[in-house]
């Protein structure tokens, strides 16, 4: 979870990832610093300078994609700029988030400060301009194939900075682009040579969503850890298989031995678990209690690489054509999202593992078979009540959700251009459907924090660990204990925000600080 600040100042040599949540999430300010400015004159005098030539440059003084063979004469270049942005704002569908949205404004005008773009300063001030003032564009969820960068929801957000166009006002209101625009004293944009391409080709929205799952799944793997914790003393699980000797001096994997730690401290001085070993029979616990380590960790080590390509893409200032730093003009292929696209899949399929795992536990916990002397159900009167018996089908559901949202797009690849742009990442969608699995999986671990945490109540006359108990009270501010059958949903939904404000979390860290 990202620390709140007021204000982000770009430079040239980009920004963190706490900046991007901060403006995306927090509507922190943006300012452009004179270093910034000063780069973002430079790359504009070039660009002039070759707007007086006859040289064909890509997006300067030629069509677009399958057009850049046409030249186009001077006096038609301005209009050409606009027509690429009205013609490639061609999104359909609902709009996307607003924290989506503002992402991607973000991250073009990083890409502007980078100095490498060659738009003039009041392109990027009006895009620092529309963040302040919390004016956000309509974007239709569907359009980019993620490659050439975003285009289309790029080019509805330029196109709103050019007065056209519907946003949402600072009030929530949709409007008319200039209507909000005037409201806030912000001029619309007149676009000149090779600016309405520098404003829509990025890996802008892909690389938002990313950065933004990356700090949701790190919320997301730990309260796992948390929630593993409950269900294990809810089913009188052992925590002797977390111990610290048994992973990272025999199994090198970075995640499993941090995961662990946070299981064996969690479940330091609980009662329950200690009642294992007193005229208790079994000898190992089912997978989904004892390898809860090695999935969880797993998951660990996917978000550090795909960090690893977040960071990358962050520090790296993305358009075609480019403005290298002798002052040429390059083509390239930067735009192509499959570094971006790739981490996004895996993260879905690692997340919904994870989901998978803890739905397995919620089950068993349920089930009068195998949980050990717990109600069936965990009914108040099993029979007459039903207790959290749909609340598992409900989770069992999202999880089927998950598998299917976790096949790959990025494997995916459809021609576009006339067969110019012949290869695409599908990196847009990859980011699409790992916010969808983010959202179930935050559902899945809600479920099995009110599941885990009834369990254990019902094991009377044994405390609970420090660490869950503080986690259970937390719980509790939300959602009643055990009693009669009620309106589930509201409980689950409860439930579900304990896990995705960090407030398990928070709990866990006020009895041990070094969870991670």
């Amino acid at each position: 979870m990202a620390n709140q600040s007021n204000t982000v100042v770009l430079e040239t040599d980009g920004v963190s990832f706490a900046d991007v949540i901060n403006v995306a999430r927090f509507n922190a300010k943006v300012e452009i610093s004179a270093q910034a400015k000063a780069a973002i004159d430079k790359s504009r005098k070039y660009i002039d300078e070759y707007t007086q030539s006859g040289k064909a440059i890509y997006g300067v003084s030629t069509g677009f994609g399958a057009l850049a063979d046409k030249f186009i004469e001077p006096k038609d270049r301005v209009q050409l700029q606009k027509s690429l942005i009205r013609s490639h704002a061609a999104g359909v569908g609902e709009p996307i988030e607003k924290e989506v949205v503002r992402a991607l404004i973000f991250l073009r005008l990083k890409t502007m400060a980078s100095g490498r773009t060659g738009v003039r300063y009041e392109l990027a001030k009006t895009y620092a301009d529309f963040l302040n003032a919390d004016i956000t564009p309509v974007v239709p969820e569907f359009g980019s194939l993620g490659c050439s960068g975003d285009l289309a929801p790029l080019s509805h957000c330029a196109l709103a900075m050019m007065g056209e166009g519907k946003v949402m006002d600072e009030d929530g209101n949709i409007v008319d682009s200039l209507i909000a625009m005037n409201k806030a004293g912000i001029k619309p944009i007149e676009l000149q040579e090779k600016e309405g391409l520098a404003l829509i080709n990025g890996t802008d929205g892909m690389l938002g969503m990313l950065i933004m799952a990356l700090a949701d799944l790190r919320n997301l793997t730990l309260s796992a850890d948390i929630t593993t914790a409950l269900s294990i003393e809810g089913l009188l699980g052992t925590d002797k298989v977390f111990d610290p000797k048994l992973h990272a001096p025999l199994r090198k994997q970075i995640g499993q031995a941090t995961s662990a730690a946070n299981l064996f401290a969690l479940l330091s001085g609980s009662e329950i678990v200690a009642s294992h070993f007193e005229g208790d029979t079994r000898v190992q616990d089912a997978y989904s209690l004892r390898c809860a380590p090695q999935v969880n960790g797993a998951v660990r080590d996917v978000i550090d690489y795909a960090t690893t390509i977040a960071e990358r893409e962050l520090a790296s200032a993305i358009d075609n054509p480019v403005v290298l730093p002798d002052g040429s003009v390059a083509s390239n292929g930067n735009f192509h999202g499959a570094p971006v696209a790739y981490v996004l899949d895996f993260l879905a399929i690692a997340a919904t593992d994870l989901g998978s795992m803890a739905e397995r536990r919620t089950d068993r916990m349920l089930d009068p078979a195998r949980s050990i002397g717990l109600p069936a159900f965990l009914a108040f009167n099993a029979g007459v009540d039903s207790g959290l018996m749909i609340a598992q089908y409900t989770q069992a559901a999202l999880v089927s959700e998950n598998k299917r949202l976790a096949n790959p797009a990025s494997v995916d690849s459809i021609p576009s251009s006339a067969m110019q742009e012949d290869h695409v990442s599908m990196g847009w969608s990859a980011a699409r459907k790992l916010r969808k699995v983010i959202d179930n999986l935050t559902n899945i671990l809600g479920i099995e924090l009110l599941t885990a945490a009834r369990a254990v109540e019902l094991r009377k006359g044994l405390k609970p660990a420090v660490a869950t108990s503080a986690v259970i009270k937390e719980l509790r501010k939300a959602v009643d204990p055990i009693g009669a059958d009620r309106f589930l949903s509201p409980e689950m939904q409860a439930a579900a925000l304990v896990i995705k404000e960090g407030r398990a979390v928070i709990a866990a860290k006020s009895v041990i600080s070094t969870l991670s």
